[in-house]
């Protein structure tokens, strides 16, 4: 059993207040508020309800707490107690340095990697992985199990993609002729994935017509979430569960794209903007908005008419 003390910890912190009787007192695991276990790490969500009566109930050894807590409970003197501005992050940090998730450098047997691709140093690439001609691969990479990456993908540094994923393939594009039948549209361009992503799994994102499907730096991509040909996604924005994003829509950074949400092709969702779950948004949305509903509409008049459904 790998015990952690507070001195352990030490290098890890920076702005934060820690409270110890003692530099001995340790963790083990992380455990959740609600349920923790006996020498144990974890975290109170700031401005809680019941934050002081969880804290005082917690058998954890170590508590992550925001600061405006402090002084309002009583002290134990066999805890710690991490007082930070941003509780969530502090935990992160420190579950990330003491209990890291490392992967040895390996491609596994099973995969086939193109000739004409090159995979960047420290990268993992699982069992049955596939990886077409003129393709990129950063470095330190995870690729886990069954992914298939086509031609013409580039992917930067430190990105995961769980498994099952399809990067690059072609769009759903068609034009009618005169007589009925279908004509499908040439996919020519590719897929460019920054650095820092992060791609859950069963997620489709289709290569570009003419020009490519761009997901930027720090994007990170829930399970089950489908981006059509031509997209644009921000830096730092999340796509969640079960989200459909047309083809040729363009996501500013910093925005967050809730479960089951549906973005028709073509539109701009600008920066800093959040999409409640379950929307279909078939406009554009202006910088820094809360949009739900089906069709979506801004926040104050979904609610307005919520209320008027209500009251009939």
């Amino acid at each position: 059993m790998n015990k952690v003390s507070i001195k352990k910890i030490s290098d890890v912190l920076v702005d934060e207040e820690v409270y110890a009787s003692r530099d001995d007192i340790y963790f083990t695991k992380a455990s959740p508020i609600n349920n923790t276990a006996e020498y144990s790490i974890t975290w109170v969500k700031k401005n809680l309800d019941k934050s002081l009566e969880l804290i005082q109930n917690s058998l954890s050894t170590v508590i992550v707490l925001d600061r405006s807590l402090k002084g309002l409970f009583e002290i134990d003197s066999n805890k710690a107690y991490i007082l930070s501005d941003d509780p969530k992050s502090t935990f992160i940090n420190i579950l990330n340095f003491v209990f890291p998730r490392e992967r040895t450098s390996n491609v596994h047997s099973t995969s086939i990697i193109s000739n004409n691709s090159k995979v960047g140093l420290n990268c993992y690439i699982g069992p049955n992985v596939t990886i077409e001609d003129n393709c990129t691969i950063g470095d330190n990479c995870v690729l886990l199990g069954n992914n298939y990456i086509f031609s013409g993908t580039n992917i930067g540094n430190f990105v995961t993609i769980n498994p099952g994923s399809v990067i690059g393939s072609d769009g759903f594009g068609y034009a009618r002729k005169a007589n009925g039948e279908l004509n499908k549209f040439p996919h020519f361009g590719g897929v460019q994935i920054g650095d820092y992503v992060e791609i859950g799994a069963n997620v489709c994102i289709d290569r570009g017509t003419l020009g490519d499907t761009i997901i930027k730096s720090g994007v990170k991509i829930d399970n089950l979430v489908h981006v059509a040909h031509n997209v644009v996604v921000g830096e730092n924005s999340l796509l969640i569960a079960n989200s459909m994003i047309g083809g040729s829509t363009v996501i500013g950074k910093n925005s967050w794209i809730a479960p089951s949400v549906n973005l028709m092709n073509g539109i701009s969702i600008e920066e800093n903007v959040t999409v409640g779950m379950g929307a279909t948004v078939t406009k554009n949305i202006p910088s820094g908005e809360t949009w739900a509903g089906s069709p979506a509409r801004p926040i104050k008049e979904f609610i307005r008419i919520q209320n008027i459904i209500k009251n009939l």
